[in-house]
């Protein structure tokens, strides 16, 4: 079964094989009208879809420059790295370059808020109303202090429909991709994944 997370993803790039397979699932006389088309594509996509989620591998679509703290970085230092890189969340490295924990904006919103869930609006509220927004706090308090802990990881080989199928099942948006000992090597995130899909896994 095609992984769910990328039936959203267009363009596919059907291959011939993925066409000859749908067609002979096709019984009878082929006649191409609209609707047969319509039926020959639709199961082309599919075999398209099962076979790039089985075939590619993280370590093709990875990032391997990697922007990430340590464990006793100020979240101020942390929230510096992520605005000023343009990231929404990074991974918290241990003395041996293994990943720890993964920090991200929601673990920020959190901590501010004291509440699961949080929203940045939530924040704006209990400001606006007069109450404390626990951004005092937040500067005593390191990386450690409010990562996502341990971290959820992946491996290089690992396929992408495996790994799009533990994003969704987690409720996450990246991974650190680690090798064989543990030391990480890139991250692989949803826009990974999607930009893999889109071409074709082909990059």
């Amino acid at each position: 079964m095609a992984d769910t997370f990328f039936k959203a993803c267009t363009p596919v790039q059907i291959s011939d094989e993925d066409i000859f397979s749908a067609m002979r699932e096709i019984s009878g006389y082929l006649d191409i009208t609209p609707s047969d088309f319509k039926e020959l594509y639709i199961k082309a996509y599919q075999h398209a879809l099962s076979r790039l989620t089985r075939t590619v591998r993280v370590k093709e679509v990875m990032t391997t420059q990697v922007i990430s703290a340590r464990s006793d970085y100020s979240l101020q230092h942390v929230a510096e790295l992520m605005a000023t890189n343009h990231i929404s969340g990074l991974p918290v490295l241990d003395d041996d370059h293994k990943p720890s924990g993964v920090i991200s904006e929601r673990d920020f919103l959190e901590v501010m808020v004291g509440t699961k869930s949080a929203s940045l609006m939530e924040i704006i509220a209990q400001c606006l109303k007069g109450k404390a927004c626990l951004v005092a706090p937040v500067r005593t308090k390191l990386a450690k202090d409010i990562m996502t802990a341990p971290a959820v990881i992946v491996g290089t080989d690992d396929e992408v429909g495996a790994v799009s199928r533990l994003f969704a099942s987690k409720g996450i948006n990246r991974a650190p991709v680690v090798d064989v000992e543990g030391i990480m090597v890139g991250i692989v995130s949803r826009a990974d994944l999607m930009r893999s899909f889109e071409s074709g896994g082909s990059e």
